[in-house]
C-alpha cells in the first residue's frame, strides 16, 4: 500500500518520504539483476551486503545502550529500547548467513572478513552511528526503515538464480529476508507510531532514512561501475 503525505501516523509519513527517494535505488537494483555479468556481480553484491550487515547489530546495540541510559527521563528512549531489545535478537547471525552463501560460491569467509569496507558501506552505516551518538539513538530507526522496509521479492531472487546459474543454496539469505522482513517492517511501523516523537526527532529519523537510500544506491552504482 502506498502511503500518502496526508496520512496520519509517523510510519506512514516516513514511508511517504522514502517512496519519493527509493526509485533511484530500485533502478540500480534492477540494472544489477539484469546485468550481463551478473554471475560475477552477485558474489561482489554479497560481499558488500556482508560489510553492511555485520555492522548492523553492533549499531543497534550502541543505540540500545544509549537508549537505556536515557530511558529514565526520556520516554522516546524508553520506547526505543523496548523495540530494539527483541529486534536485535531477531537480527543475530545474518552476517553468518551471508558468509555461508559466499562459501557455497567458493569464497573464503576469512578473506571476505579481512577486506576493508568501501566508502559507500562506511557512509551507509557510519552516519547512523553519528546521529545515534551525537544526537539521539532514535535515529537508528531511519536506517532500519530502509533495510527492512523494502525486502527482496521472491521473483527477484528467482531472476538472480536464473541469471547467475548458481544453486539455491547461494541465495538462502535473500530468501530468508524475503520471508522475514515484511514482518519486521510491520513491527517497526508499530514502534514508530507508538513513540511520542518530537518534530526534531521525526526529522532525524527521516534524514537517516533518506541518507541510507542515497548511500545504498551509491553502493550498487559502485558495483555496477566496477563491472563495466
Amino acid at each position: 500500500m502506498t502511503a500518502s503525505a496526508t496520512t496520519t501516523g509517523e510510519s506512514a509519513r516516513l514511508r511517504w518520504k522514502l517512496e519519493l527517494a527509493v526509485p533511484a535505488l530500485f533502478d540500480a537494483g534492477q540494472r544489477l539483476i539484469e546485468h550481463p555479468r551478473i554471475r560475477e556481480l552477485y558474489p561482489a553484491y554479497l560481499v558488500a551486503s556482508h560489510g553492511v550487515i555485520r555492522a548492523s547489530v553492533p549499531l543497534m546495540r550502541t543505540a540500545l545502550e544509549r537508549a537505556r541510559s536515557a530511558a529514565p527521563s526520556d520516554a522516546v528512549a524508553a520506547g526505543l529500547a523496548s523495540y530494539l531489545e527483541p529486534h536485535i535478537d531477531e537480527e543475530l547471525d545474518h552476517d553468518v548467513w551471508l558468509l555461508e552463501d559466499l562459501e557455497t560460491l567458493g569464497r573464503d569467509p576469512d578473506e571476505v572478513c579481512s577486506r576493508p569496507p568501501s566508502a559507500a558501506i562506511a557512509a551507509l552505516v557510519g552516519a547512523p552511528y553519528y546521529w545515534t551518538l551525537h544526537y539521539h539513538p532514535v535515529a537508528v530507526l531511519g536506517y532500519i526503515a530502509l533495510l527492512e522496509g523494502y525486502p527482496p521479492r521472491i521473483t527477484e531472487v528467482d531472476a538472480l538464480m536464473a541469471g547467475t546459474g548458481y544453486p539455491r543454496e547461494a541465495f538462502r539469505t535473500l530468501i530468508r529476508h524475503a520471508e522475514l522482513d515484511p514482518l519486521h517492517r510491520d513491527d517497526l511501523d508499530e514502534a514508530l507510531d507508538r513513540l511520542p516523537l518530537t518534530p526534531a526527532q521525526s526529522t532525524v529519523i527521516a534524514t537517516t532514512a533518506l541518507h541510507s537510500v542515497d548511500a545504498f544506491t551509491r553502493l550498487l552504482e559502485d558495483l555496477l561501475e566496477e563491472a563495466g
